[in-house]
């Protein structure tokens, strides 16, 4: 089954919750499954205890009795007038279903309201999802890297250096 197989998800069964220290097992366990190298628990409590750093988790209930499960989640900085999606990730069963897509709308109100009008991010070049959810929300490639993301199988693939400036977004 493909996760665009999986039924939609229903607005009711999603929340985006603001990311505190003790979220940093369950994003740090999101990250592991979805990068490599990926970030430990130390290394993501360190930044969601910055004071310039903002992060958000989804969380989506499967049932209506139960808890909730992490799906996703978005971690950003922000210094003077712009900001940075520093990692964003939605677990694979969840992917192509608009978690990835609230992340990001959450974070940038966030940062918007902050008062940073130009929100920075990096992509994998070959991440064509990622690059056209991106594209649909107003970021433009300002930049590339050649062969920054090193693969275990394969060639190195280009980072693509996005740019959403929210004073050119209509």
């Amino acid at each position: 089954m493909t996760t665009d197989s999986y039924p939609p998800i229903e607005n009711r069964y999603v929340s985006l919750l603001w990311a505190e220290a003790d979220a940093a097992p369950e994003i740090a366990a999101l990250h592991g499954e979805l990068f490599d190298p990926s970030w430990d628990v130390d290394a993501v409590r360190r930044l969601l205890v910055d004071p310039c750093c903002s992060a958000l988790v989804a969380k989506v209930r499967l049932r209506e009795i139960g808890p909730p499960v992490p799906a996703g989640f978005a971690i950003g900085r922000i210094a003077a007038d712009e900001s940075e999606i520093l990692s964003i990730g939605v677990s694979a069963p969840f992917q192509r279903r608009g978690i990835g897509r609230r992340l990001v709308e959450g974070l940038t109100r966030a940062v918007e309201a902050s008062g940073a009008n130009r929100v920075f991010l990096e992509v994998a070049a070959d991440n064509r999802s990622a690059c056209g959810l991106y594209g649909g929300l107003g970021f433009a490639e300002v930049g590339r890297r050649p062969g920054y993301y090193k693969r275990r199988v394969g060639a190195a693939v280009d980072a693509l250096t996005l740019l959403r400036d929210s004073k050119r977004v209509p």
